[in-house]
C-alpha cells in the first residue's frame, strides 16, 4: 500500500495549521473591508451608478485644495521641527552615558501613546488661555489680558506634534546612531577632516536612512492627524481627517464625507507603501561597532551637551504633563480634588444627561470588550502566521496588519455607513465601540505576540506530541505558559488603545454612552471653570492609566534600543 506522498502530507498539516485564520479573516471581511467598500460606493457611485462629480469637485474646489495643502505643509513643518530638536537628543542619548538616561529614555515614549485628546488638552493646559504660562506670567507682570495667544494658532499644532513625535525620531535615530562604527569618524578626522565636515561627508550619510525612515513616519502620523487639529485648531485649521468628520457629523454630506476617505485612503496607503519599501531599501547591514558607543562625558563641552540635551526632554516631554495635572488640581478655592470629586457625582446639568463617572465606566466596559476580542482575534492569527509559510503567509501577514494603515476616522466613517441595515444593522448597538476599538488593537496583539511564538523551539512541542498529548493540550501547556507574558502585554497595549481610542470613537458612540475622550471633548468645547477643571481631572486620569499600561509593556516586552 502506497502512503500519501510529501507534498500531500503537507496540505493534509497546512489546513489545520490555517483553520485559526478563519476567525480574523471573517472579523476583517465583516469589519473592515465591508465598510471600506461601503466607503468606495458612496463615493463613487452616489445614486447607484457611476458618478465622479464630487471627487471632481474636490479638486475643483478651493476650500479642499487648501485642506489638501494644509494637511500636506502642516505634516511636513511638524516634520522638519521634529527632526531639528530630536536628533540632537538622539547623538546625545546614543553616545554619553549620564544619570538617569534610561528612565528618561523610557519617559519620552509616553507622550507618544497618549490619547491625542490629552495631548491636546495637556497644551490648553501649558499655552491657553487659562494655561500656566499666561496665568503666571500675568500674576508676575499685573496684567489683565493672557499675553500669550497660541489658542487656534499653527503654533500651537506644530508644537504638540513635536511632543508627540519627538520619541519618534530619538529612538529610531538614537538606535541607528548607537551601531555606527566610531573609528569611521575616527579616520576621517587623523586624515584632517574639522569635527563639522566629518559629521557632513561620513556620519550624515551613514545616518540618512534613519532620518529618512524617522521623518517620513512622522509625517504620516501628522498628515492623519485628528484630536489635536480638532481641538487646538478650532474652526480656522482641518486636516483631511478634520473634514470628514465635519462633513459627516455636523454637515451630514455623507457622499462628500466619503470622496474626502477616498483621498485620504489613497494617500495614506501611497505614504505607508513609500514608508514600508524605503524601511527595505535601507535595511542594509551596518559596519557595527565592536565596543559600546556609549561613554561618560570627558570634558566641560559634552557636559553642556548632555544638560541642554536633558532640559529640552525635560521641557518639551515633561512640562506640558505636569501643567495638566497642576491644573486639574487648581480650583477657584486653593489646590485640592474637587474636579475629581464631581467627576464621581451625578448632576441634573451635566452635558451628557449622565454623571461623568458613567464616561470612565463606559470606557472601562468598552476597553474590556475590545480587549477580550483583540486578544482572541490577534492569537488566532499569530497562531495562522506561525504555522503557515510561503505563498499564504506572506499573503496573511500585511492581511491582517490592513488597519494599521487606515486612519481611525476612516474606519468609524465606514462603520456608520456599512453596518446600518440588516442582517447588520448595528447602529444603535453598543458593540459598535469594541468592534471598532478592535479593530484597531488587532494589528498590535499580532505584532506583540508573533515573535515570542515564532521563538517557541519546535521540538518541545513535537516531545509533547509523541508523549500522547492532543494539540489543544500541546498549546495550552507548552505554548501557553512561554507565551504569557506577550499575552498579557498584548493585552494591556489593547486596553490602552481602546481606552485612548478617540478617531473612530466620536463616530461610533452613541450620545448617552460617552467615553472618557469624548467627555473630555465635550468639556473643553464648553464655558465655565467646571466644565474645563473636569476636562483637566479626566486627561490626568486617562494620562495615568495610559502611563502606566506603556510602563508595564516596557517591562514585559524590552526592546532593543531604536527598535518602534
Amino acid at each position: 500500500m502506497v502512503g500519501p506522498s510529501a507534498t500531500e502530507e503537507q496540505a493534509i498539516r497546512l489546513k489545520p495549521a490555517l483553520l485559526p485564520a478563519l476567525p480574523p479573516l471573517l472579523f476583517l471581511a465583516v469589519f473592515y473591508f465591508h465598510p471600506l467598500l461601503s466607503i468606495f460606493g458612496l463615493g463613487l457611485f452616489p445614486d447607484g451608478t457611476f458618478d465622479t462629480d464630487r471627487l471632481r469637485g474636490l479638486v475643483a474646489s478651493d476650500y479642499y485644495l487648501r485642506t489638501l495643502w494644509f494637511t500636506t505643509w502642516q505634516a511636513a513643518a511638524s516634520t522638519a521641527l521634529t527632526l531639528a530638536l530630536a536628533t540632537p537628543a538622539a547623538y546625545v542619548f546614543s553616545h554619553y552615558e549620564f544619570p538617569g538616561r534610561r528612565i528618561l529614555r523610557t519617559l519620552t515614549g509616553i507622550p507618544f501613546v497618549l490619547p491625542t485628546i490629552v495631548v491636546a488638552a495637556a497644551f490648553r493646559a501649558l499655552l491657553g488661555p487659562k494655561g500656566l504660562v499666561n496665568e503666571t506670567l500675568m500674576a508676575l507682570f499685573t496684567l489683565d489680558a493672557p499675553p500669550i495667544r497660541l489658542d487656534n494658532t499653527i503654533w500651537i499644532i506644530l508644537l504638540a506634534h513635536v511632543f508627540y513625535n519627538f520619541t519618534v525620531v530619538l529612538r529610531i535615530v538614537g538606535g541607528f546612531w548607537s551601531k555606527l562604527d566610531p573609528s569611521l569618524v575616527e579616520a576621517a578626522r587623523m586624515l584632517g577632516a574639522s569635527r563639522l565636515r566629518a559629521f557632513r561627508e561620513v556620519t550624515l550619510p551613514l545616518l540618512a536612512p534613519a532620518l529618512i525612515t524617522s521623518g517620513l513616519l512622522v509625517f504620516i502620523f501628522c498628515f492623519c492627524s485628528f484630536g489635536v487639529i480638532l481641538v487646538l485648531g478650532g474652526s480656522r485649521f482641518a486636516t483631511l481627517e478634520v473634514a470628514i468628520y465635519r462633513q459627516a457629523v455636523h454637515i451630514f454630506n455623507l457622499p462628500m464625507a466619503a470622496a474626502l476617505s477616498l483621498v485620504q485612503i489613497l494617500f495614506t496607503f501611497c505614504l505607508m507603501w513609500a514608508y514600508t519599501w524605503l524601511q527595505r531599501r535601507t535595511g542594509h547591514r551596518l559596519r557595527q561597532s565592536a565596543r559600546p558607543v556609549a561613554r561618560p562625558c570627558a570634558c566641560l563641552r559634552e557636559r553642556l551637551a548632555v544638560v541642554s540635551q536633558v532640559a529640552v526632554v525635560c521641557v518639551l516631554a515633561g512640562l506640558p504633563l505636569a501643567a495638566l495635572v497642576l491644573q486639574s488640581l487648581r480650583t477657584p478655592h486653593g489646590m485640592g480634588a474637587d474636579f475629581y470629586e464631581t467627576l464621581f457625582t451625578t448632576s441634573e446639568s451635566s452635558l451628557f444627561f449622565v454623571p461623568p463617572m458613567a464616561a470612565i465606566g463606559n470606557s472601562v466596559a468598552f476597553a474590556t470588550a475590545a480587549l477580550a476580542l483583540a486578544l482572541i482575534l490577534g492569537l488566532c492569527a499569530a497562531q495562522a502566521l506561525d504555522k503557515s509559510s510561503g505563498r499564504i503567509g506572506a499573503l496573511l501577514d500585511p492581511l491582517f496588519m490592513l488597519p494599521l494603515s487606515t486612519s481611525a476616522v476612516t474606519l468609524g466613517f465606514g462603520f456608520i455607513i456599512a453596518l446600518d441595515e440588516p442582517p447588520l444593522d448595528l447602529r444603535s448597538s453598543l458593540a459598535l465601540v469594541p468592534l471598532a476599538h478592535a479593530l484597531v488593537a488587532f494589528p498590535f496583539v499580532v505584532r506583540t505576540i508573533l515573535p515570542v511564538m515564532r521563538s517557541i523551539p519546535a521540538n518541545l512541542r513535537e516531545a509533547a506530541a509523541m508523549l500522547g498529548a492532543s494539540p489543544w493540550r500541546v498549546w495550552r501547556l507548552v505554548d501557553l505558559p512561554i507565551l504569557g507574558r506577550a499575552v498579557a502585554a498584548a493585552a494591556v497595549f489593547a486596553f490602552t488603545v481602546s481606552l485612548g481610542e478617540f478617531g473612530a470613537t466620536v463616530f461610533v458612540a452613541r450620545p448617552q454612552t460617552p467615553t472618557m475622550p469624548l467627555a473630555i471633548y465635550r468639556f473643553l468645547g464648553q464655558p465655565g471653570v467646571l466644565n474645563y477643571g473636569q476636562a483637566m481631572a479626566m486627561s490626568s486620569l486617562l494620562m495615568l492609566v495610559t502611563a502606566a499600561g506603556f510602563l508595564v509593556l516596557e517591562t514585559f516586552t524590552p526592546r532593543e534600543w531604536g527598535e518602534f
